[in-house]
């Protein structure tokens, strides 16, 4: 029987490739089925390649302690870059060939970057002819293109490092492994400070959720410099794990063929599965169609009960034995159509994900309490989590056998949370809704130059100020609110998280993306991106429709009130629903919110400061008076 590679002495993440290699050299690492032509690489493959792009770059003038920008995006050639940059003692600067123009000149000078490694000419040209100013010494380019004269292209690096070796640089946990520049709200990015201690105390705590085997297949799509999709690939790979890299083009296609067995995303992606889960239950026949609501129904009823019986219902962690047999009562007579809603539809969906998931991974913002009962009802485990770029980025996740819906799990081990009053950081007592403070092996050691900042985030005890707001119960479940910065004050001075009152508007077969607003006003409203494929499925608007067209349809007294009904049914239907919670008026949105226009980060979490200053007009349009 192979063993499970043991990384728990390693000092460096360079030792944890090593390990791994030495186990399953010949265990495909990387498949990318997208590349031309498609990637196969083996675990001895990938670290002959990490090998000889460190000493290629070493061969160029690179030494430890350098900092080296990688500009790129999801490919085998990123984690070969990135782990080569760091096998050296150096550190990389990461971020997305797409980030504005602006902002990469920014992450170049302020990282002190000696190297720029780049995915392409085009991207390259785009940072022209400012990056000629910055000391930038060695420029490599991750695809083949030809390159101009002093600069190298991936291939010319392998070979200047092939026969050579990195140096046997002095790597600790302490020393500095990337500077991770957060996407921000306004004003320049930060570049968040992280360690291979720090990198490493993730590869190792993730262990006490899941025990994954060498050879099982996750997918990925989400953007590889980031911490959260790239802490997961480092355990991934940290247990011989292979990675297919996939894209949303492909997605649907690719879970079917490559039937993976794991997936971490963010809402927003398990959301447009489901949505597109939706489209097909409402293309089918009417009476289908009922018999999908009622079997759907029933399984909502079957899985709420299951939580209590099991004393998994964040509202009610410790149920009654009164309560557990009505639980019981309730699983006994809708598990038979609960099985059949299994045979006839869930198995269905399971199918469409490859049918072989085992869990999947959902962070980087709340997931609405409807995605969780479908993937639930479904079979599909989801376990949510918490933490962020500052935390590298992993604090607390649900466990298999802890998985509390609408929860954000349990501390990863020697990790601290602490509960504190916004104001006059007195800590609260559990079950108390403060600011969420952390401290643990996984807190960054700060913003690269940027001494301010870093003292406002951690104090002189190295707690971290998350900037969120939450609660923890009992039994050590973290509960995230919401974030501080983005609560909504009331002219009445009611605070309003507005996260969960927006995810259980998402409820609506009709909304697609919704963000609230309203601060000092007297009650809250919104501006609202329709599900147009789902008005056009129910007939409620003329399908394909020119802009101005959808405008005219959607200004309607008779689609106004449908919306108005839609909200006013999910608000009220919310656990804690408050009378400050209901949506006066609302504003609809032609275009949906996205990366490309700035209102939404690479993660695909809505910046809500964008979205605020692009739509100041027609927000003020909504508090007009009558």
């Amino acid at each position: 029987m192979t063993p499970i590679p043991n990384h728990e002495h390693a000092s460096s993440l360079w030792q944890v490739w090593q390990t791994v290699v030495a186990i399953c050299p010949d265990t495909i690492a990387l498949h990318d089925p997208h590349a031309t032509p498609p990637v196969h690489l083996t675990y001895r493959d990938t670290v002959q390649q990490m090998t000889q792009f460190g000493a290629g770059l070493r061969q160029l003038g690179v030494q430890a302690g350098d900092k080296v920008s990688l500009i790129a995006d999801n490919s085998p050639r990123w984690l070969i870059a990135d782990q080569g940059i760091l096998a050296l003692g150096a550190a990389n600067a990461t971020r997305s060939s797409q980030a504005e123009r602006q902002e990469l000149l920014y992450i170049l000078e302020h990282s002190e970057s000696v190297a720029l490694v780049v995915e392409n000419l085009s991207t390259l040209q785009k940072l022209q002819p400012e990056v000629q100013q910055l000391p930038i010494r060695v420029v490599v380019l991750l695809s083949d293109e030809d390159t101009p004269a002093g600069m190298y292209n991936f291939r010319q690096v392998l070979d200047l490092g092939s026969g050579c070796d990195l140096g046997q640089p002095q790597i600790s946990p302490e020393t500095v492994a990337t500077l991770i520049y957060t996407s921000g709200t306004s004003g320049n990015p930060k570049g968040v400070v992280l360690t291979h201690g720090n990198l490493l105390y993730q590869v190792c705590a993730a262990r006490t959720v899941l025990q994954l085997n060498i050879g099982d297949r996750v997918l990925s799509i989400l953007p590889t410099w980031h911490s959260y999709e790239r802490s997961f690939e480092y355990f991934i790979f940290s247990l011989g794990c292979t990675q297919i890299y996939t894209n949303l083009r492909s997605i649907k296609k690719d879970l079917k063929q490559h039937a993976p067995h794991y997936m971490v995303a963010v809402p927003r992606l398990w959301e447009s599965i489901y949505d597109g889960i939706q489209k097909q239950f409402r293309e089918q026949p009417a009476g289908k169609q009922k018999l999908v609501s009622f079997l759907l129904r029933n399984s909502e009823s079957f899985i709420r009960a299951r939580r209590i019986w099991r004393g998994l219902d964040l509202q009610n962690l410790s149920p009654t034995f009164g309560q557990r047999l009505r639980a019981a009562l309730t699983m006994a007579g809708r598990w038979l159509f609960h099985r059949l809603g299994d045979l006839l539809v869930y198995g269905k969906v399971r199918q469409a994900l490859g049918g072989q998931i085992r869990y999947v991974v959902s962070g980087g913002g709340s997931i609405a309490e409807h995605l969780e009962d479908f993937y639930e009802l479904a079979d599909i485990p989801i376990l949510g989590g918490y933490g962020l770029t500052e935390t590298a980025p992993i604090t607390h996740v649900r466990r298999p056998h802890r998985n509390i819906r609408n929860g954000d799990g349990q501390p990863l081990p020697k990790t601290e949370t602490r509960v504190v009053d916004p104001e006059t950081h007195q800590e609260l007592p559990t079950g108390k809704q403060g600011l969420v403070c952390i401290r643990g092996p996984q807190v960054m050691q700060g913003y690269y130059r940027n001494p301010e900042a870093t003292a406002k985030a951690i104090d002189a005890q190295g707690w971290f100020n998350t900037g969120d707001l939450g609660y923890v119960t009992p039994w050590q479940d973290l509960v995230i609110v919401g974030r501080a910065k983005d609560t909504i004050v009331l002219s009445n001075g009611e605070n309003i998280e507005p996260q969960t009152i927006e995810d259980a508007c998402l409820r609506s077969a009709y909304i697609d993306q919704i963000v609230l607003v309203g601060q000092d006003q007297r009650q809250l409203g919104a501006l609202i991106h329709p599900n147009f494929t789902a008005l056009e499925a129910d007939g409620l608007v003329s399908p394909q429709a020119s802009p101005e067209v959808r405008a005219q349809e959607l200004a309607t007294s008779a689609m106004r009130s449908l919306f108005r009904e839609e909200l006013s049914r999910e608000v009220k239907n919310r656990p804690g629903y408050s009378v400050n919670d209901r949506i006066g008026g609302f504003a609809f949105l032609l275009e949906p919110l996205s990366i490309a226009d700035g209102t939404m980060t690479q993660t695909f979490k809505i910046r809500r400061n964008a979205v605020l200053e692009k739509y100041a007009a027609l927000i003020a349009t909504i508090y007009q008076e009558p």
